[in-house]
């Protein structure tokens, strides 16, 4: 935090219940020299992971469908949603994080995913960076069901998709998950599948 046009006047805490959400009371230098007050909440639930596991032989991506409840809470009269394989850094590498991750939700053992970027998905009221990463898969990798921890109360189904299904389903609507539309474009993009 070195950014001359910003003085943060206060952070006070305004829960702590599963992650953290602070209120914010700041002054922001404008353009024209002035010196405005804001304030704003930021939800800090720390930085996390997600990974595109493709098979180009196969032409297929793997997915995971779970229960979102802020997604069913907006309208998503289900709350399923689909999504790439993902997960809390919790203090972990990106890197380490990601291959903990892909073994637990999907069964798939990886050894060495590809990063890719780091975007900032909602940067206007959450801290949460994501490390994005790609990695190929093949049916002989596969060492459980998957499904996530029982201990983190994770219900997973793992979907093995068509890779090209996959990009329609995207423009139907039916995968409207932020990280997963940004890694299906990325393999898109370099060819990957």
């Amino acid at each position: 935090m070195n950014n001359p046009k910003v003085k943060i006047i206060d952070i006070k805490n305004l829960s702590k219940a599963h992650y953290k959400l602070d209120k914010v009371d700041f002054e922001f230098q404008t353009n024209n020299g002035s010196w405005q007050k804001q304030s704003r909440e930021c939800y800090d639930r720390g930085d996390g992971a997600a990974i595109l596991l493709y098979n180009p032989a196969k032409k297929t991506v793997i997915l995971t469908k779970q229960f979102r409840m802020p997604s069913y809470l907006n309208g998503n009269s289900s709350g399923m949603m689909i999504e790439v394989c993902a997960g809390m850094l919790d203090k972990d590498h990106p890197e380490a994080c990601i291959i903990k991750e892909a073994e637990e939700e999907t069964g798939f053992k990886i050894t060495h995913p590809k990063k890719v970027f780091e975007l900032f998905s909602t940067p206007g009221a959450v801290t949460e960076k994501i490390h994005y990463f790609v990695a190929e898969y093949s049916d002989d990798m596969k060492i459980s069901v998957g499904g996530g921890l029982e201990d983190e109360h994770e219900e997973i189904e793992v979907l093995e998709i068509d890779f090209e299904t996959a990009l329609t389903m995207v423009l139907k609507g039916e995968i409207n998950d932020a990280k997963t539309v940004v890694l299906l474009q990325y393999a898109k993009l370099n060819n990957l599948v």
